[in-house]
């Protein structure tokens, strides 16, 4: 039998199970959990966008093979690593904060490659890294023995009220809060979101344990941690 080396992950301590949080990713905050917290995010793009353009500027009015060029842009590369060193730096915090404090996790399937292809969206949607985000948290939940809860990328995370389960037809992105016309429920979009991540991971985990769950009629993936996370097609906003 041939031997692997595998990590040992032994040193780190199980998840706190605080209860389980649902996990709502978007652009003008990187992440609104059910709990009602909100993680900004850095946006270090945004906030040294003048400094890169002013750089990138630089560097192509220099002339081609010459000293100062190979100055500048090296200068620009550094530049490009300090901002990915800060939005990774702001990443590991929250998925270490999220797999540290909570046993199960939901979140909703992005397409973050279909999303950058959006002009509205693509500069927003890297600068948050939601793809560096999805790979953090599945390798420290498995780590902590967790558990990733995926919702279907059709699943009206948004449109459906976490209270009485009414389902809107459509609502516009641009629409940040909205009231149920069944139970009158005034929502914040992003915690309505999130709160409804949550309950299907509740619904999910109790359906895989053999018992009877409220969300069993929709479609969504349970998986455990260290099953790789895929992308999908849908927008930020559910």
């Amino acid at each position: 039998m041939e031997a692997v080396d595998t990590p040992d992950n032994s040193h780190l301590p199980k998840a706190e199970n605080q209860g389980t949080v649902g996990v709502d990713l978007g652009v003008s905050a990187l992440a609104t959990l059910s709990t009602g917290e909100i993680f900004e995010g850095p946006k270090a793009h945004k906030a040294l966008l003048d400094r890169l353009q002013r750089l990138s500027r630089s560097l192509s009015r220099k002339v081609k093979g010459s000293q100062n060029r190979k100055k500048a842009k090296a200068k620009l590369a550094r530049l490009h690593v300090r901002i990915g060193n800060i939005r990774k730096d702001a990443l590991h915090q929250l998925t270490t904060s999220l797999t540290r404090r909570f046993h199960t996790i939901g979140i909703e399937d992005l397409n973050v490659k279909g999303m950058v292809k959006n002009r509205h969206l693509s500069r927003a949607v890297s600068d948050m890294g939601f793809f560096e985000f999805r790979r953090q948290l599945d390798y420290k939940a498995t780590q902590r023995g967790g558990v990733i809860v995926v919702a279907d990328r059709w699943y009206p995370s948004s449109k459906t009220c976490s209270v009485c389960s009414h389902k809107l037809e459509t609502l516009s992105l641009s629409v940040r809060e909205w009231m149920c016309p069944t139970c009158g429920v005034t929502h914040d979009r992003d915690v309505n979101t999130a709160i409804n991540l949550k309950n299907l991971a509740v619904s999910s985990t109790v359906s895989a344990c053999g018992e009877e769950g409220s969300g069993s009629g929709r479609k969504t993936r349970t998986k455990p941690a260290s099953v790789k996370l895929e992308s999908s097609s849908k927008a930020p906003y559910g």
